[in-house]
């Protein structure tokens, strides 16, 4: 574990590993340990950099108006980095996206599990689902939250709770339980988003893009996956991975890591 200053931020990171720089960047219901079996398969590699956002994590809160995609260049800069390639699952797929569409001669490529995308709503649908599957919680109620959240992504629509590795459930609690703490709290802040949005300008990305998702996710972020796929120029959608929901690199190491092993060996270098 080390650290450096990013702007007025403390950003926390893992770094292991020769070659390449690639710069992990977490779920929002999670923080950098989602990415431990990637850094433990992968360091033969490539340079991997796993960092903590701003307020996750064992990061810093924000005291100032800030934005994630900027904090990412930043991590970046302080480590001498003049590229990498970005690696991101969920929210940290769409902050990945932002870096890229803000920076793009600081990206050489791109590979997105369960991604979001900044400037997509999710769609009704998916809100009656949470309804299924969770119904009323306390916002407030940062442990009934935890417990909601981590049914809704982790365990998802397919399966029930004992269908899922209590190590996982349990890891995934205690993640998401910090960051809807985190979440809270930088509520407070304004961030800086695109504008206009990821959602309009997948054109853009002109880097190699690599494109994936659990089959048993919520629909949403399959579709998702396809319109990525469909947008950017370059990018290359691989199969469902079968058995995985959301945190598809913790729950299918062996499947996310030969899929990178595969992509960072085929970037130009």
């Amino acid at each position: 574990m080390a650290s450096t200053r990013v702007g007025d931020a403390t950003i926390h990171y893992d770094e292991i590993g020769d070659g390449p720089p690639v710069l992990l960047i977490h779920a929002g219901i999670a923080d950098r340990r989602m990415w431990q079996a990637q850094l433990a398969a992968l360091s033969g590699q490539a340079r991997l950099i796993a960092m903590d956002l701003r307020g996750y994590g064992e990061s810093d809160l924000p005291s100032a108006a800030f934005a994630h995609h900027d904090d990412v260049i930043g991590l970046l800069d302080a480590l001498g980095v003049a590229r990498a390639t970005l690696v991101g699952c969920s929210f940290g797929g769409a902050v990945a996206l932002d870096a890229t569409l803000a920076h793009p001669d600081r990206v050489t490529g791109l590979a997105l599990f369960g991604s979001a995308l900044g400037g997509h709503d999710w769609s009704d649908a998916t809100e009656a689902l949470w309804d299924d599957l969770v119904g009323q919680v306390d916002p407030e109620d940062l442990d009934a939250m935890a417990d909601a959240e981590v049914r809704f992504w982790v365990v998802g629509p397919h399966r029930q709770p004992a269908d899922v590795d209590p190590w996982l459930l349990s890891l995934a609690h205690e993640m998401d339980r910090r960051a809807l703490a985190a979440e809270a709290a930088l509520g407070d802040v304004t961030q800086h988003e695109l504008d206009p949005p990821a959602a309009r300008r997948l054109g853009e990305i002109g880097v190699p893009v690599l494109v994936a998702a659990g089959a048993l996710d919520v629909p949403d972020i399959r579709t998702l996956a396809d319109l990525l796929a469909a947008g950017i120029p370059h990018a290359r959608r691989l199969p469902d991975v079968p058995g995985a929901a959301h945190l598809l690199p913790l729950e299918r190491p062996a499947e996310v890591n030969a899929a990178l092993r595969d992509f960072l060996a085929a970037l130009p270098r």
